[in-house]
């Protein structure tokens, strides 16, 4: 192969690889993802920064799962931590220091300052004001998750709840959470095609 060709090929993966990153992320999530040549060779793009606060696992993570901060918005991370004694009818009262440094992590890593791209759905399907507590209270969340029907889930008793995200999605601790790697408990593989 000449020196010509050779660039011509380089190019082209080049434009290839380019364009599948700037691709519309709906048509290449359901498309593309985990199938073509990108994943092949880069591996599955993360959805959310996944979780590398050792304190905030251990705290938060010891009574559920570890949401990424990249899940809600800061003023709604600020809004539950300010309200510990009262979570989710639990009390999660922590020692001031450690609730001081808790905070300042979910607000520093929350969807409004994070450029992942369910991050940043997340924030385009809410108000300006709108500081949810529940995830799943999200429009984002709501829209992606309505074809699940509620037999699924909420009637399901190996599972009963949308707030267990791990349970289904089998990589959301690593920040992944594509519809390939869906597994209802009970049900098994989702796919909504």
């Amino acid at each position: 192969m000449n020196k010509v060709m050779l660039g011509a090929v380089i190019t082209g993966l080049v434009l290839f690889t380019t364009n599948l990153v700037i691709a519309d992320d709906d048509k290449y999530e359901k498309n593309e993802r985990g199938k073509g040549f990108f994943s092949k060779y880069f591996g599955k793009k993360l959805d959310v920064a996944p979780v590398k606060n050792a304190l905030y696992k251990e705290e938060c993570g010891s009574c559920h799962f570890a949401y990424q901060p990249g899940l809600l918005p800061a003023r709604s991370w600020k809004k539950m931590m300010g309200d510990l004694e009262n979570h989710f009818e639990e009390n999660a009262e922590l020692d001031k220091e450690i609730q001081i440094k808790l905070t300042n992590y979910l607000v520093e890593n929350a969807a409004d300052h994070a450029n992942y791209k369910r991050s940043i759905r997340i924030m385009k399907s809410l108000g300006k004001n709108e500081a949810p507590l529940r995830i799943t209270e999200t429009p984002y969340f709501i829209r992606k998750h309505d074809e699940i029907p509620k037999r699924m889930v909420q009637d399901n008793p190996k599972l009963g709840s949308f707030s267990k995200c791990a349970a289904c999605h089998v990589n959301a601790e690593k920040g992944s959470y594509e519809e390939d790697d869906i597994r209802i408990p009970g049900i098994g593989r989702w796919d909504d095609d």
